[in-house]
């Protein structure tokens, strides 16, 4: 692969259809990627430094790997590192970040600023990194050097989505499937609402909902609950972990189920599966926040086929399906809502399945 001095390179934020907590069971998710992106302008040194500027804050920070990096630029060195540790000769850079994925809302805005440096590094250094590799680095990155113990489906989806479809991944074998998503060739679209609510993994949830499910697999007998189906659970004796590998084990069945009507062009009837999705992920698995709760049940008050929360829990969006013409309706209806509530107003915009990782310069 022949090296690059300079370039332009976008990632996307993701968005999950469904398929919510089931990636590092070994599950299978079904994400597509937003318009919205991380865009990284880069020119390679001929020195091992990295100099990274956020446009949106004006900071740079310089770093050479001799010591931990911290804060927002910890995302870029482990980009750096997880490289190097793979044994690539990571040129120097410099860079600058300029993104419009929301932060804090669950779509994934730190997973588009790695695969969109990981992009450029490998550019610029003339890397031979296959595109299906490059999740995995991406998602070591941020489990080993910045300390989240995320799963593979953030960084697949800005990688290896494509325009119009969503990803069909199954994380224990990384095979991938693009799964047709004409949602405008259906009179419909797909609301996202941002619930203002604030979304932070590196607290202690998101961990003890993994540890849980692994406690359940080895009490179970079984590699992941991926393996495990409902009458297993009549084994289990710890209520708590029952309900964890309840949502795992029918989430992934519901993933199956809407990938089937997707492939036969029944978009609408996925609806009540995004819902029993979010019920799941209320009643069992205990990651949803009232602001996300009153999101759905408005949504679907106002005429939405289904609506879910989408990403980790504990704040972040909703992705609610309706007809395109009644989008603006169901959004205002969320607004007013929210508004009664004495909660901060939500954001709202419309998805649009989009491509992945890519040079733009």
């Amino acid at each position: 692969m022949t090296a690059v001095d300079q370039g332009v390179w976008a990632a996307p934020g993701r968005i999950n259809l469904i398929g919510e907590h089931t990636d590092y069971n070994d599950g299978f998710v079904l994400p597509f990627a937003l318009p919205q992106r991380t865009v990284v302008t880069a020119e390679r040194l001929d020195r091992p430094e990295w100099s990274v500027t956020s446009t949106l804050t004006g900071e740079t920070v310089t770093f050479d790997l001799s010591e931990p990096v911290t804060g927002w630029a910890a995302y870029v060195a482990a980009v750096v590192w997880v490289l190097r540790e793979a044994g690539h000769d990571v040129p120097g850079a410099r860079l600058s970040i300029d993104s419009d994925v929301p932060g804090g809302a669950g779509l994934s805005s730190s997973a588009a600023l790695e695969c969109a440096v990981l992009s450029a590094l490998a550019d610029l250094g003339g890397l031979d990194i296959p595109v299906e590799q490059r999740p995995s680095l991406a998602q070591r990155a941020e489990n080993a050097y910045v300390g989240v113990p995320c799963g593979i489906m953030d960084q697949s989806a800005s990688t290896l989505c494509r325009e119009g479809h969503a990803l069909f991944l199954d994380c224990r074998s990384l095979a991938t499937e693009q799964i047709p998503l004409d949602l405008a060739g259906q009179g419909l679209a797909i609301l996202v609402i941002d619930s203002r609510a604030p979304h932070q993994l590196v607290d202690g949830e998101y961990a003890a909902r993994r540890a849980a499910c692994e406690r359940a697999a080895e009490l179970l007998g079984v590699p992941a609950l991926r393996d495990a189906v409902l009458d297993d659970l009549s084994r289990l004796d710890d209520e708590l972990l029952i309900r964890r590998s309840r949502h795992v084990i029918t989430e992934n069945a519901r993933v199956l189920d809407t990938i089937a009507l997707l492939r036969e062009g029944r978009l609408r009837e996925i609806g009540p599966l995004m819902t029993a999705s979010h019920a799941s992920m209320r009643d069992d698995f205990e990651i949803t926040v009232p602001e996300v709760d009153e999101a759905v049940e408005t949504a679907l008050a106002a005429g939405a086929y289904g609506a879910r929360m989408t990403g980790g829990g504990f704040g972040g969006c909703v992705l609610a399906l309706v007809e395109a013409e009644k989008a603006a309706t169901v959004a205002e209806a969320v607004t007013a809502a929210f508004a009664a509530r004495g909660f901060h107003p939500p954001a709202t915009f419309l998805a649009l399945p989009s491509p992945g990782a890519h040079r733009l310069s």
